[in-house]
């Protein structure tokens, strides 16, 4: 892991032996490239960033991931989190997300069967990243350990995924990043 990312964004050095997220692409300064959001350029436009996880609580059966920008204003409200991704069911086996996975889980091999990407508020499935009105955004990434899969009949949304992962949570980390 990045030691000088994770020192600048939250001022102290985590317990190596802590369930921690890690997203490698957040350069030192906190910001995560532009290459994933809607203001990349060609086949580097709006892909998923890489996503690694470390030190799994005992008894992790599945991780989720929900990815938000929590900065996003509606016009009837001051501030109200846009849902960027949605991941369900990962193995715990995975140690991370390769950079470009959202929409391609099928061709990743059968590791990868199992994952469901849920639906982002722009009501499509997998990463979504809009064209941001302004550079003071910031995007969360948290990862939930869960002690078993998550059993959503049909379309996943974070609404939907947080309901079910309630008392099945064995740990969370979050990473902020700047956009």
């Amino acid at each position: 892991m990045r030691r000088d990312v994770l020192l600048g964004m939250t001022g102290y050095a985590p317990d190596p032996e802590e369930f921690r997220l890690v997203i490698p692409v957040i350069d030192k300064e906190g910001r995560l490239h532009r290459q994933y959001t809607d203001e990349g350029h060609g086949a580097k436009r709006g892909l998923s960033p890489p996503v690694e996880w470390y030190n799994l609580p005992e008894g992790t059966q599945s991780l989720a991931l929900v990815v938000e920008d929590i900065d996003a204003p509606d016009p009837s409200r001051p501030i109200v989190p846009w849902t960027v991704w949605v991941v369900a069911n990962i193995p715990p086996t995975l140690k991370g997300l390769p950079e470009g996975f959202s929409g391609k889980e099928g061709e990743l091999g059968e590791e990868y069967g199992k994952i469901q990407e849920g639906l982002n508020d722009e009501k499509i499935p997998g990463w979504r990243a809009p064209k941001l009105p302004s550079h003071c955004h910031r995007f969360e990434f948290k990862l939930y350990a869960l002690d078993d899969e998550v059993h959503i009949r049909k379309t996943v949304t974070k609404e939907k995924l947080l309901e079910a992962i309630q008392g099945h949570i064995l740990g969370e980390s979050s990473v902020i990043a700047k956009v």
